[in-house]
């Protein structure tokens, strides 16, 4: 009775351990054809490329006292090993 009861729990253990590592596989592979699909067919962003053009425009318009500031305190947190490559404002 007792090795009827173990074998029926290993049974079980197994085949519910392959149904999940089977519906992680569907998973992933409709993903992988999801991301296929997406980069495929859908259009190209044109947002990305107006935020350069204002994001340019937002460096030009932070004064030198505050690049000044924003160095320095950068300098400090940091020890000297970092550095701002893009002010914006928010």
């Amino acid at each position: 009775m007792i090795t009827n009861d173990i074998y029926g729990a290993l049974q079980l253990l197994v085949v519910g351990m392959v149904t999940v590592f089977l519906v992680l596989l569907i998973v992933i592979n409709l993903g992988k054809l999801l991301i296929w699909a997406v980069n495929k067919w859908a259009p190209e962003e044109t947002v990305a490329k107006k935020m350069a053009l204002t994001t340019n425009k937002a460096i030009e318009s932070i004064d030198a006292n505050t690049k000044a500031i924003i160095d320095a305190t950068i300098n400090q947190i940091t020890g000297g090993k970092g550095r701002a490559s893009k002010i914006t404002k928010l």
